[in-house]
Order: C-alpha cells, then sequence, then structure tokens
C-alpha cells in the first residue's frame, strides 16, 4: 500500500498575497544572502558578501551590485509589488550605490548598510501585514529624497569649485 504525505500550509493570506510571496520573496532571499550576508567574519557574527566585495573594483564594481538589484526590483514591479515600497527599495539601492561609489569610505559603508538584506525585510514585513502605504512611509521617502537631492547639488557644487580652483592653480585662465 502506498502512502502519499501531504504538506500543510499553515499561514492564512489571501490567494493573491500567497502568491505573490512564493514568487518574490524566494528572490530576495537569494539575493540578500549572496550579496550581503555569504560569508561570516571568522570569530565574529559579522556577515557580509559580494556587494562589498565587488565594491572593491574601480568603475565596474558598485555599478554591477546596484543592477543586480534593480534586476530585483524590476521583477518585484512586474509582480505588483506596490509603489511605496518599490520606492524604499530604490532608495536602499541608490543609497549604497551612491555612498558606495567614493574610495574607502564607500567600500565600508557598503560592509555595514546591507541594502539587500534591507529589502527583504521590507518585503517581508510588507507580506506580512499587507495594506495601503501609510504615512510614515511617504514621509520616511519625501525626507530621504531631499537628503539625496541636497547630496548631490553640494557634490555638484563642490566638484565646480575643484574644478575651478584647478583651471586657476594650472594658470589656464
Amino acid at each position: 500500500m502506498t502512502r502519499r504525505i501531504v504538506d500543510a500550509e499553515w499561514e492564512v493570506l489571501p490567494p493573491e498575497e500567497k502568491t505573490s510571496r512564493t514568487k518574490i520573496e524566494p528572490l530576495f532571499k537569494w539575493i540578500a544572502l549572496l550579496m550581503d550576508d555569504l560569508l561570516r567574519l571568522p570569530g565574529t557574527n559579522f556577515r557580509f558578501g559580494l556587494d562589498p566585495l565587488l565594491g572593491l573594483l574601480p568603475g565596474i564594481g558598485d555599478t554591477s551590485s546596484a543592477l543586480v538589484s534593480a534586476l530585483a526590483l524590476i521583477h518585484a514591479a512586474r509582480l505588483g509589488v506596490p509603489r511605496i515600497l518599490l520606492a524604499r527599495m530604490s532608495l536602499n539601492i541608490l543609497i549604497n550605490e551612491v555612498i558606495g561609489i567614493m574610495p574607502i569610505l564607500g567600500d565600508a559603508f557598503s560592509f555595514w548598510f546591507k541594502s539587500n538584506v534591507r529589502n527583504y525585510d521590507l518585503l517581508k514585513n510588507h507580506v506580512s501585514r499587507p495594506g495601503l502605504s501609510k504615512r510614515g512611509d511617504w514621509i520616511f521617502v519625501v525626507a530621504v529624497l531631499a537628503i539625496l537631492l541636497f547630496v548631490v547639488v553640494i557634490g555638484i557644487a563642490v566638484s565646480f569649485w575643484i574644478l575651478r580652483e584647478a583651471v586657476s592653480f594650472f594658470g589656464l585662465k
């Protein structure tokens, strides 16, 4: 006599949430593991992945890490993840990319920030308690965008100042 074992699903989620979760969550979990938590520093609980290691490659490292994260975001958008959640996840990737570009400081930041783990946590929280975006979500997004705009404007101003000083130093005026 052959016995069939049936797996029981103990979670109580609406069917569409269950479908989205089965498609998206494993991808984000795998990317978070690979990019941010793959290796453990011996003798500690500190974990890191390929993201900060790729960041050590000048020019292409941070961009390739951001590309991997962005591809997962595109997949999430195709499966209907709410825009506010996509915005918060995009900001994590953008922050990691913008700061990661800076030599040494950016690499150290990538070891700590772990944008993919943060995005996986955001997705898990959304799936565990789905609902509309809250006012705090929008305040967070607007605040981060304002800070990023400020940083970009300051960066451009400093770049122009350095360029002007270099031109005057070499007497090219």
